[in-house]
């Protein structure tokens, strides 16, 4: 039997976190080839990366493998199109380069160690290995769909406890550190004076299964004011926080313990203080450790990588679910393998909490949606520059775009999870 009472915490990062502006910068790349493909009429099913960044004290190193259109590719005096020295048409690493310092410069980076406008940016992309392409590419031949472009597991989750069908723990977690970085962009009194990167952490007590307050509030922020204490930023960032919590209907104990820069200044922060990798966060990314992870990243990848595009799948189906009212809690995993379009498999979990069973809900899902990656791509719309704005506070739980941005978190399928289940009894 699930527990009823008890505690649970998750994390935030924000997006000036070393780890978080990697991740930005690897998505930037996404959108930039898909707007460059786009524009140039290459076929966006073509469109391939796999970008990982690194950045250190005012360096940024970008890496990885890319199917690109050709106005990325590197030409000579002539005009003709450079090969590099495994053969592959070169990258031209200009619009690359131009990219990072745009998504640096808009996270708030103009700090003597971490700078947008002088730091050393490394483009190290090559193009794909065609033995990975082929497990693409040959199995869309042979039957007119996408095989994965790997294998793997991915879970998507959902839940009643907050609007947007997400633990309470990890949205409330993101909310905090959204609201300091609207009000540090928009130049807010003091909060003008707040730093890029921050952390959050929420412990959240629940009574019979549900989120009622928060019983411990962590943050960690940057601050420019090196004359700046920690009772001096919590004066500043308190007020934000009360707000973040209530809007979203969680209270605050009376005893609740508050962490406000525990250890003391933070003024030196970002990859100046601390080296960032892209694909460390995937906890942040998705249910704040609240639901289980399948292992794989999402920045830095186009959606034949399924760890991104069946995760968003995933979620999706299992928003609907709860959505449709079948359940007050869904769990579903999908898993792939490379080269093979449809999943292996499809598992439900309900909690206990379903109006019908796992079963039932397993075959619905698959009737209502093609779950190959070409048909997860066409029914969420993915192929579009929308990836950038996922980097930061979690990919699941937003509001979606009038750009298609965030597809995967549409009530859409509703109706026809009903009609499903209702053709099958």
């Amino acid at each position: 039997m699930a527990r009823k009472n008890y505690l649970f915490t998750s994390e935030s990062v924000s997006e000036g976190h070393p780890d978080k502006v990697c991740d930005r910068i690897s998505d930037e790349i996404v959108d930039l080839v898909y707007r460059e493909a786009k524009k140039e009429g290459m076929d966006l099913w073509k469109v391939r990366v796999a970008c990982e960044t690194l950045a250190t004290t005012n360096r940024v190193i970008i890496a990885g493998e890319v199917r690109v259109p050709e106005s990325l590719l590197k030409r000579d005096k002539a005009g003709e199109i450079v090969m590099d020295k495994s053969g592959n048409p070169a990258i031209n690493p200009s619009k690359f380069r131009s990219a990072a310092r745009r998504a640096i410069r808009s996270i708030g980076y103009e700090q003597g160690g971490f700078h947008w406008k002088t730091a050393k940016i490394d483009v190290l992309l090559h193009g794909q290995s065609p033995d990975i392409g082929q497990g693409v590419d040959s199995a869309a031949d042979r039957q007119g769909e996408e095989g994965a472009g790997d294998q793997g597991i991915m879970f998507g989750y959902a839940c009643r406890e907050t609007p947007d069908l997400m633990p309470a723990p990890i949205y409330y977690a993101h909310r905090i550190l959204q609201a300091l970085a609207e009000a540090r962009k928009a130049g807010e009194g003091d909060a003008a004076k707040l730093g890029p990167d921050a952390k959050s952490q929420v412990t959240v007590r629940y009574v019979d299964g549900k989120p009622v307050a928060a019983t411990e509030i962590v943050l960690s922020t940057q601050h420019l004011d090196p004359t700046w204490d920690s009772k001096k930023v919590r004066e500043v960032v308190e007020p934000y926080i009360h707000e973040a919590l209530s809007a979203g209907g969680l209270a605050i104990d009376d005893d609740c313990n508050w962490y406000i820069n525990p250890t003391g200044k933070f003024v030196i922060g970002g990859p100046d203080g601390d080296a960032g990798l892209t694909g460390r966060k995937i906890i942040v990314d998705t249910y704040g450790g609240a639901a289980a992870h399948g292992g794989g990243a999402f920045s830095g990848k186009d959606t034949t990588k399924v760890d991104r595009s069946a995760a968003y799948a995933a979620r999706y189906l299992a928003k609907n679910v709860v959505a449709a009212g079948l359940a007050d809690r869904c769990s579903i995993q999908l898993s792939y393998a490379i080269g093979v379009a449809q999943p292996l498999s499809v598992y439900v979990d309900l909690y206990g909490t379903g109006r019908v069973s796992e079963e039932e809900v397993e075959l619905a899902i698959r009737e209502v949606m093609d779950l190959s990656p070409s048909g997860i791509r066409r029914h969420l719309d993915l192929n579009r520059p929308i990836y950038a704005k996922t980097a930061a506070y979690g990919h699941f739980g937003r509001k979606p775009g009038r750009d298609g941005s965030f597809s995967w978190e549409r009530m859409d399928l509703v109706k026809a999870l009903k009609q499903a289940l209702a053709a099958a009894a």
